[in-house]
């Protein structure tokens, strides 16, 4: 570790001369591009020393001081964003802020240059880095809108609704149904319509619904005739029959139908997170009881 470390010191010490030479008069009149270009390469040499160090904030940095010689003095596009993502990665291990701007400065040329797929692509990391390190959701949706925007003028459809279900899970986790409800009616039509995809339509249909009933009875009854209308395969699946027992329940005001039911299902599809959280406020809606034990 020590060894590469010190490599690393020499290589960046050796760059930093690089780059005073071609400042200099004469270094300007001779070879001062060659000489970025040099010093380019001797920080990127740096960064990987430094990884291999696991000096993460110290490789980030190096492959910044690159990437900015490769945008501003050499017109390196492509490889400035590449050394840009490289730091962003290795920033990731440790300053998420910092990570998250490297990764902008990337999709910033990749737009510029056209390549909205993969600017698409690093906008989800940074969504993620936003979801497990810096605990911002607000962000992390506004990441996944944008890469999903992207993902569909490029023709990914699939990528874009990956984009987009995570996009309706925060919107309805932040009570923000119609939202919520707007996007799975859209990517569960688009899954019916594609003979791999149709199995997971009812998924989608079924968090839609349970969107509904977050808001109230008369919205998820209709919403679950039209979705039976829309997708016939619908009705007979077990999403289908939880919830028109949960719909009777709710009619009835019978907490422990409601209870039951609930268990019943869970007992055979294991309930995750998302649906027990939408579950807990539909049950809400009949007793004000925040448990489904």
């Amino acid at each position: 570790m020590a060894d590469h470390e010190a490599k690393a010191r020499e290589l960046l010490a050796e760059a930093e001369k690089k780059v005073k030479s071609s400042q200099s008069f004469l270094g300007s009149l001779f070879g001062g591009s060659s000489k970025l270009e040099d010093a380019a390469e001797l920080y990127v040499r740096a960064a990987n020393a430094f990884k291999m160090a696991k000096q993460w904030a110290a490789a980030g940095s190096a492959f910044c001081q690159a990437a900015q010689i490769q945008l501003c003095k050499i017109g390196s596009k492509h490889e400035a964003a590449s050394n840009y993502v490289d730091a962003g990665n290795c920033y990731k291990k440790a300053d998420a802020n910092e990570a998250v701007n490297c990764l902008m400065k990337a999709i910033e040329i990749y737009s510029d240059m056209g390549r909205f797929t993969i600017a698409a692509k690093h906008h989800v990391t940074i969504a993620e880095v936003y979801e497990s390190e810096l605990l911002d959701l607000e962000s992390a949706t506004r990441n996944y809108e944008q890469a999903a925007d992207y993902y569909k003028g490029e023709e990914s459809n699939s990528a874009a609704n990956k984009c987009l279900l995570k996009v309706a899970m925060y919107a309805a986790q932040q009570e923000q149904y119609e939202k919520a409800i707007c996007i799975y009616e859209q990517v569960a039509t688009s899954a019916m319509d594609n003979s791999l995809l149709k199995y997971s339509a009812k998924e989608y249909f079924f968090k839609a619904a349970l969107c509904h009933l977050c808001v109230d009875l008369l919205n998820g009854q209709q919403a679950v005739q039209k979705y039976e209308e829309m997708f016939p395969a619908f009705a007979d699946q077990r999403e289908n029959k939880l919830l028109k027992t949960l719909m009777a329940a709710i009619e009835e005001q019978n907490v422990d139908a409601f209870t039951d039911a609930v268990k019943d299902y869970d007992s055979i599809s294991r309930l995750d997170q998302w649906l027990t959280t939408m579950l807990l406020r539909v049950k809400k809606t009949i007793s004000g009881e925040p448990d489904l034990r």
